[in-house]
């Protein structure tokens, strides 16, 4: 584990970048807990794997964010989904996010595609296609 919130988990967690999966925590009241009130109060936690593979990894295929060296796929009209870029995954990669910025405008020309990214972080992900 590489963080835990308290409370209800808001679209964007408060995770790192590179955060493999998020795990929600119910709210539990065991007779017995770590601190000794009684309470194990709502939250999640951002969970990173003991080991290889990370899909939070830029590139790796997965986590809840998308991060510059992500690869992207076509998943329907006017949507992309990330996938890994090594080809391991079950489709096969047909972006990469190759910056990040405030606003459109500042992407370079040579952008193809233009992705949202959550909010503490820069708003626009820059994407080329492979």
């Amino acid at each position: 584990m590489t963080a835990r919130h308290d409370g209800r988990r808001t679209d964007t967690p408060v995770c790192p970048d590179t955060t493999d999966f998020v795990l929600h925590i119910s709210e539990h009241r065991p007779a017995f807990d770590e601190d000794g009130d009684g309470s194990i109060p709502r939250g999640y936690a951002c969970m990173r794997n003991l080991e290889p593979p990370h899909p939070g990894d830029p590139g790796g295929g997965g986590g809840p964010h998308t991060i510059v060296g992500d690869c992207l796929r076509t998943s329907r009209q006017g949507q992309v989904k990330e996938t890994a870029c090594g080809g391991s995954g079950e489709h096969r990669p047909e972006f990469r996010v190759a910056s990040t910025v405030d606003e459109r405008s500042q992407c370079p020309p040579s952008t193809d595609l233009f992705v949202e990214l959550p909010a503490g972080s820069k708003a626009v992900g820059c994407v080329r296609r492979l």
